[in-house]
């Protein structure tokens, strides 16, 4: 089989086949690893607006407009958001739409097994009352979790894109890391294609989302790994970066 037939098989549910889906560890009764990464409970976090805050500040944008005028976008005013809409935007994309129990919570968007295997990282460029810096958002709590201030910010988060300077032109800048564990504790090895999967779900609603606030987004997949693992801090094993989108006013 050569490189080509290797990389299409991987498009494909044929790996569920070959499962024993008793093996795994959900299935072994292992417990399920947690739905939102631990964090040091000391370090500063932002409260973000809950939806009855922010809700009348988002225009009632109706699903075929937004649909239709749906673009990416890689030039941005030099317009910042306010918080209401980083929050509506954060709510679109990981938010809980249900209170969470011990292992799973319903959000959003959909995911395989409401497995939810992404982190949600945030370049804050310009966003009102935010210090710049790298964030982290926190689904259960509906805060943001300040990880620190990144030196040269826009030209290393452009420099870890491979030179797609408009990544960092942005208010903000969107990266979901994926904690494959999530995935692989039910899912086993047909966990990998569905987490890919799930990262459409989650970048198509930050599309819609910016056009109910006048904004735009574009997905982006081209990226260093190793840089902009570095760049988030994470250790790219156990949890790596696999989709960014900048957002800005438009």
């Amino acid at each position: 089989m050569n490189k080509i037939e290797i990389y299409r098989n991987f498009l494909k549910d044929s790996i569920r086949k070959a499962i024993d889906f008793r093996t795994t560890d959900q299935s072994k009764g292992l417990p399920a690893p947690p739905i939102e990464k631990p964090f040091d409970p000391d370090a500063l976090r932002i409260k973000l607006p809950r939806p009855d805050q922010w809700m009348p500040h988002i225009d009632q944008t109706d699903l075929v407009s937004a649909m239709s005028g749906r673009r990416s976008r890689r030039k941005f005013r030099s317009a910042g958001l306010s918080m209401e809409e980083l929050a509506f935007l954060l709510w679109a994309t990981q938010g809980i739409r249900q209170p969470a129990r011990a292992h799973f919570a319903y959000r959003i968007v959909p995911s395989a097994g409401a497995r939810h295997s992404f982190e949600t990282y945030l370049f804050a460029m310009r966003v009102d009352g935010l210090a710049q810096g790298l964030y982290r958002y926190l689904p259960i709590e509906n805060e943001l979790l300040w990880i620190n201030e990144v030196e040269d910010m826009e030209k290393r988060l452009s420099r870890a894109c491979l030179g797609q300077d408009f990544v960092s032109k942005g208010a903000a800048t969107f990266v979901w890391a994926a904690v494959p564990y999530r995935m692989e504790w039910r899912y086993d090895l047909a966990a990998h294609r569905v987490i890919l999967i799930d990262a459409g779900h989650v970048c198509q609603n930050l599309y819609l989302a910016c056009e109910a606030i006048h904004a735009g987004a574009c997905a982006v997949g081209a990226y260093d790994q190793e840089q902009l693992d570095e760049l988030l801090q994470i250790d790219g094993a156990d949890e790596f970066a696999v989709y960014l989108a900048p957002v800005g006013k438009i």
